[in-house]
């Protein structure tokens, strides 16, 4: 049969699908021929960054994978891990940057979606979700607009779905005012010997797509995805998909069900790329041929082509193989649940990727070329130079440290976003023990009386940019540190990679640097990476993001009923500090929201004292010796007591007098390994004699009580006003009320 052609290619379609010159090369290499329209098409979709990860896969295979809880690691569209009595935990975080910055609406909902699909299509039911955003100044024109559609499109698709959102982050600089960033994560339980693979086995067996409808939205979208943004920004709209929450909360009990008759040998949610992605994946993986026929594809829209369907990422579909004898069982169930349910190819022992349309061959292409066998480049990179030593002395000290503290409390990076995650629901499910405003969020594991797993994401931005080294390593243990910080054990985590464009060596040596530091935290803190995404090319007219390379964990609190909150500290208990005083005050947000400078070094990150650490305070919760934790991060000693007050509604009586170096780098500096807790007076001795004995460094700062939190000599503030100024900016700043962004300058 010949191939059927219907566009000439010419060097300008080449450079419009994001592929090189050396690239096309190498597909006319591989194929002996000119491609047709839609296998450029394909190849475009299959070797842009986005899905081909063709600048980082050299390094991402340097990360810490395995673990004795790891069922299953990354390569699959979710990770696996262990949490005992035949349980487990289904997660990933998946960017959808570019989408977001174009539509933010369907953008951040559509991420939603396509992270959900992921973990139900491992066979897990969705029980968490979170997400990371990042937005560019207060102050810039769209940022207002761009917060609220991205915070509509994630609570519109998750509160719709039913998965409930724990946890999180919302962060605002100036260097993503082009280019915002929207990372989503969702967890799931399931059966550790129920477990569903994208890898298709068996020839001649049918590729079944199940779902919603093929339509013409989202067409190059994983292509756009990799591409930096200019001023044709607006012309991209097209390329992003629509989500309907409803049809996929169909979708996910439609193949839970199917799971249970046995007729699933390989699913792949469509997701970048559409068809053409989660079809070359399961042959690719498999060994396989796929052959497609797209007349029997299901379409809501006319007289589309071969190249629309192959490359539209509408929502909620999946690609099915089946085992031939449960057809009528299996169609019956997305008959029942109103979905499409359609014969749309069959496995082959060829290696060959085949598209029929109209009765013509419109692609004949080598599947594992395509698939596992795409680029691979070692990109050029230069580590990045390390700003000059600043010690605390170079630091200017507050006028006031109550003012001090009001400042950052009330900024658009340190103020409360009650205003985001009430638009979120919380407590769907009736599991959620924790929700966003603490350490971590918590869910019950149904059918445990005890068990329940804890989430977090987390990075430092800034330090990233100071030191990529210690700023991967940072987010790594900060994230480690706040799941720790419920009681939970640290089991793996995820990453979501975002960096700017990886063929500038400065840039490319940030996202080298970052990857080594987050693998030697992972390392010291047996916190393997499971799952993940690389999003680069997040520049707008060159100029990059932040270096942001996400991390979300997972912990597992064997007995909730030992869990340790912000907010639960009693009067008459004592607080003590766990980790060594407060003295870096490079790059913290006091040098920069207070003093008005950025500088200095990232602070260091001690492995050792952070397991060390880490591992006396979770002790001491399950211990039930603890009644409130807290971390010690951005803000430093001063925001976390301000945090645990208004979370507790209790105030607190601090003494920094036996405390060594400048007032202003005790109570604002960032250093790391450090927690607050909060113990009863009657088991405080007992607590200080076992952190003696464990060779951990603390203090004791003082005992909770009244109204206020009291700095001996330093400050003395309400807690009254400590939460409305806290409280006050984010709302103020989406009515567009001036003080907000006055605050914001």
């Amino acid at each position: 049969m010949t191939i059927s052609n219907t566009r000439p290619i010419t060097p300008e379609l080449i450079a419009a699908h994001g592929l090189k010159p050396d690239e096309y090369d190498r597909i006319l290499s591989l194929i002996g021929r000119e491609p047709t329209f839609t296998e450029l098409g394909i190849f475009s979709a299959m070797w842009n960054e986005h899905c081909s990860y063709k600048s980082s896969k050299r390094w991402l295979r340097t990360l810490p994978t395995k673990g004795p809880r790891v069922i299953q690691g990354p390569g699959e569209n979710a990770g696996v891990v262990d949490i005992d009595d035949g349980d487990c935990v289904v997660f990933k975080m998946e960017s959808h940057n570019h989408p977001s910055y174009i539509e933010p609406y369907q953008g951040a909902a559509t991420g939603v979606g396509g992270i959900l699909r992921d973990v139900f299509t491992m066979g897990a039911r969705p029980v968490a979700a979170m997400n990371a955003l990042r937005f560019g100044a207060p102050d810039h024109p769209k940022t207002r607009h761009l917060v609220s559609g991205v915070v509509a499109g994630v609570g519109g698709y998750g509160n719709s779905f039913g998965v409930p959102t724990v946890g999180g982050e919302v962060e605002f600089d100036p260097r993503y005012n082009g280019n915002i960033l929207v990372n989503a994560f969702a967890a799931g339980l399931a059966k550790s010997n129920a477990i569903f693979l994208s890898e298709a086995k068996g020839v001649g067996l049918p590729v079944v797509y199940l779902g919603a409808k093929t339509g013409r939205d989202g067409v190059g979208g994983a292509t756009m995805a990799s591409a930096e943004f200019d001023e044709s920004i607006e012309e991209k709209r097209p390329t992003v998909q629509v989500g309907d929450p409803f049809t996929e909360k169909c979708l996910l009990e439609a193949c839970l069900e199917l799971m249970q008759t046995g007729a699933v040998i390989a699913i792949q949610d469509m997701g970048a790329a559409g068809l053409t992605c989660s079809a070359v994946e399961m042959g690719a993986k498999g060994d396989l041929g796929i052959e497609l026929n797209l007349d029997l594809v299901p379409v809501r829209e006319e007289r589309m082509t071969a190249y629309e369907m192959m490359l539209s990422e509408s929502q909620e579909r999946m690609l099915m193989v089946l085992e031939p004898a449960k057809e009528e069982v299996a169609k019956a169930i997305f008959v029942k649940w109103g979905l499409d349910f359609a014969i749309v190819g069959y496995t082959t022992d060829d290696l060959r990727f085949r598209i029929l349309h109209q009765g013509e061959e419109v692609a004949n292409l080598p599947i594992k070329q395509l698939g596992d066998e795409a680029p691979e480049y070692d990109r050029p990179w230069r580590e990045p130079a390390k700003p000059a030593a600043l010690p605390a002395s170079q630091v200017a000290e507050p006028a006031n440290y109550g003012d001090a503290l009001l400042k950052l409390i009330g900024s658009p990076n340190q103020s409360s976003r009650r205003w985001v995650y009430e638009q979120y629901d919380t407590l769907i499910q009736g599991n959620s023990l924790q929700i966003p405003g603490g350490d971590a969020g918590v869910v019950r594991v149904e059918g445990h009386a005890s068990k329940a797993l804890a989430f977090s994401s987390d990075v430092t931005p800034r330090y990233v940019e100071a030191d990529p080294f210690e700023g991967g390593k940072q987010a790594v243990a900060e994230c480690w540190r706040n799941i720790t910080a419920t009681g939970a054990e640290p089991l793996a985590a995820t990453d979501n990679l975002n960096f700017g464009n990886p063929e500038k060596p400065e840039i490319m040596g940030q996202f080298v640097k970052a990857i080594e530091g987050i693998g030697e935290a992972c390392r010291a803190l047996d916190f393997p990476i499971v799952s993940g995404n690389v999003s680069l090319y997040n520049e707008t007219n060159g100029i990059a993001i932040l270096p942001t390379p996400t991390i979300a964990g997972v912990g597992l609190l064997p007995d909730w009923s030992a869990m340790a909150r912000i907010g639960g500290a009693k009067d008459g208990d004592h607080l003590l500090l766990i980790g060594v005083d407060g003295s870096h005050l490079g790059q913290s947000v006091y040098l920069r929201d207070v003093v008005g400078k950025i500088e200095g070094p990232a602070p260091e990150v001690d492995l050792q004292a952070e397991r060390r650490n880490g591992e006396f305070v979770r002790a001491a919760i399950r211990n039930k010796q603890v009644t409130a934790c807290h971390d010690i991060s951005s803000g430093g000693l001063a925001i976390a007591l301000a945090e645990m007050a208004m979370s507790s509604g209790k105030g607190a009586k601090i003494d920094l007098s036996e405390a060594n170096g400048p007032a202003h780098a005790l109570l604002f500096g960032e250093d790391q390994a450090r927690y607050v807790i909060a113990v009863p007076a009657d088991l405080a001795n007992f607590v200080c004699a076992n952190a003696e004995d464990a060779v951990v460094p603390f203090r004791r700062l003082g005992t909770v009580g009244g109204d206020a939190l009291v700095v001996d000599g330093y400050l003395s503030l309400p807690i009254e006003q400590l939460r409305s100024t806290h409280e006050s900016w984010f709302p103020d700043f989406m009515d567009g009320n001036g003080t907000a962004a006055a605050a914001a300058e």
